[in-house]
């Protein structure tokens, strides 16, 4: 999952990041909301975690242009505003929640969490395809009721293909949503990662089949 996080305290966003990451999301920052603007119509991406006081364009403008594009993307405020109007102004301008600084990062990763599998899931808390059962909120999988040991990337890509089973997900997809503007990344790398998996998936009656010239698709062998 890819996250931009809209935050002009350096060493606030610093921490953010690191956090995020350790949970195996892709996590792009910008300091400024025209910043942020520009993010939100070049990129695709899963969530926003959005600061109010902004240079050069308010937060409540950039929710404000989000949401006038019709774009339903999921938007966490944190904000050191706490007072009640500004609390009901963020989410009457469409923000999906509201935390105010300080806060605590387990609190703050439950969050993101929760708007992520809402935003994907409904309220669902796994994912069943075939022998594969994907707990969305410890990041768990089981095959035939067994752990299946996977990287952050593997883990990833498999979520991304559980998400759209039964659709084609192309390379392309794993790029723009799994990684963020500064790691290096070519479609080797998909490659790789989808191959580990594959192994890991084969013999237990998952496969992923590569579609010539479109990506990949889940399937069960069983």
């Amino acid at each position: 999952m890819r996250v931009l996080l809209a935050e002009d305290d350096e060493v606030l966003s610093d921490g953010i990041s690191k956090a995020l990451r350790q949970c195996g999301y892709a996590v792009d920052h910008v300091e400024s909301g025209l910043d942020a603007d520009h993010a939100l119509t070049a990129a695709p991406f899963d969530l926003l975690i959005l600061d109010l006081g902004l240079p050069r364009l308010d937060g409540l403008q950039v929710l404000q242009r989000l949401r006038s594009r019709g774009d339903r993307l999921p938007v966490l405020i944190l904000t050191a505003r706490d007072g009640l109007q500004d609390r009901v102004a963020g989410l009457d301008h469409g923000a999906d929640d509201y935390i105010t600084k300080p806060f605590d990062l387990p609190e703050l990763e439950a969050r993101v969490r929760a708007l992520l599998r809402r935003s994907q899931l409904g309220n669902n808390l796994e994912i069943v395809y075939g022998p594969l059962k994907f707990d969305t909120t410890g990041k768990y999988v089981t095959i035939n009721d067994q752990p299946l040991d996977l990287s952050a990337k593997e883990l990833a890509v498999l979520e991304m293909l559980l998400q759209r089973a039964g659709r084609v997900v192309s390379k392309e997809q794993l790029i723009e949503h799994l990684y963020a503007w500064d790691e290096e990344v070519s479609h080797n790398a998909i490659e790789v990662n989808v191959h580990r998996l594959r192994k890991k998936l084969d013999p237990e009656g998952v496969s992923i089949r590569a579609i010539r010239g479109l990506g990949y698709l889940l399937e069960t062998t069983a």
